[in-house]
């Protein structure tokens, strides 16, 4: 299992909460697929996970998005995508 950075850790735990999972947030490898075969999350699971990242970071993901899976691929690559639209670890401030 790759190791998450601090942001990925954040996400994952924001992840656990949201969503009620029966995993530590530790335990969700940052490069296995969010759906499926992976953590096996559904497109409610999408829609709840959306509004969590809303109400935390203040981005929106918008379920039309036509890149929704690439930016829902991993835990890796929602950090990755909530980095580049300007959300940041606890320590850091929105630029």
């Amino acid at each position: 299992m790759a190791e998450q950075s601090p942001f990925e850790q954040e996400i994952a735990e924001l992840l656990v909460s949201s969503l009620n999972l029966e995993i530590e947030a530790r335990a969700i490898d940052p490069t296995a697929p969010l759906f499926r075969e992976g953590l096996g999350l559904d497109s409610i699971d999408m829609l709840e996970i959306a509004l969590a990242i809303s109400q935390h970071y203040g981005i929106q993901l918008r379920s039309d998005d036509p890149d929704n899976e690439r930016i829902f691929a991993s835990l890796r690559a929602l950090a990755a995508c909530l980095a580049e639209r300007g959300a940041c670890g606890p320590s850091e401030e929105v630029g």
